[in-house]
């Protein structure tokens, strides 16, 4: 199977109106920057995206939605994005929030083949509401249901021909639960390397669970939030 394809364009062609997509990245460290690209160049309407945030107002999710592109953000954290509030707060855009872990385990129980699990993060709030309750000695949890997506696009490191997967430090963050969840998975890359190149032990993603490769270009790697102190 010939898993490298020439460009994210290429790639992401047939990803349709209506399509559940989940998207690797934390704030704007280790986001798939050219399929969003592709996305926003190829104006695919009404998705759903699963991602821990929305981008900013010019960068990542943030210009797909900018183009109405969304239809339903499930995030944990949307907070540095102006449209997102206004489309929110509009009611343009539906939006699930959960908890960051939540986002996590629902992201490895659908790479893990487990449809649902139990936990306490979120009950009694919003959160637990339509969902079904249950106490386990002396706690109360509330069951989550694993995601269901069509694609997952992610962004890695280095890759080889394969589809085998290393993320570099913080830009793993959600890359791999995502990459091992989706039906069809989309990898970017950084680097791309010929099969048998890369050390086994440093794998995070074995190429099983990836079926396109694209080896990106132009990465702007910015800094969401630049902090820094007066030098003493």
């Amino acid at each position: 199977m010939r898993k490298v394809y020439p460009s994210a364009e290429a790639a992401t062609a047939d990803i349709e109106d209506g399509a559940v997509l989940m998207l690797g990245g934390f704030g704007l460290c280790g986001i798939p920057e050219n399929s969003i690209a592709a996305l926003v160049k190829k104006g695919v309407k009404g998705l759903t995206c699963i991602s821990n945030n929305a981008g900013v107002d010019d960068f990542g999710i943030g210009l797909m939605l900018q183009g109405k592109q969304v239809k339903k953000m499930v995030s944990s954290y949307v907070g540095e994005n102006a449209e997102f509030e206004r489309q929110l707060l509009s009611g343009e855009l539906e939006v699930e929030l959960i908890p960051q872990g939540t986002l996590a385990e629902r992201c490895r129980a659908a790479g893990a083949g487990i449809p649902a699990f139990y936990t306490p993060a979120g009950v009694g709030t919003e959160v637990a509401e339509g969902k079904e309750i249950r106490v386990f000695g002396d706690k109360t949890y509330l069951m989550e249901y694993a995601f269901d997506a069509d694609f997952a696009i992610v962004k890695a490191w280095k890759a080889d021909k394969h589809g085998n997967l290393i993320f570099k430090d913080t830009a793993r963050n959600f890359n791999p639960m995502m990459a091992m969840a989706g039906k069809i998975t989309i990898a970017e890359v950084e680097e791309l390397v010929e099969a048998g190149e890369l050390n086994p032990n440093d794998i995070h993603v074995p190429g099983i669970y990836v079926q396109r490769i694209v080896l990106g270009e132009n990465y702007e790697k910015r800094i969401e939030q630049r902090t820094t102190r007066p030098r003493v």
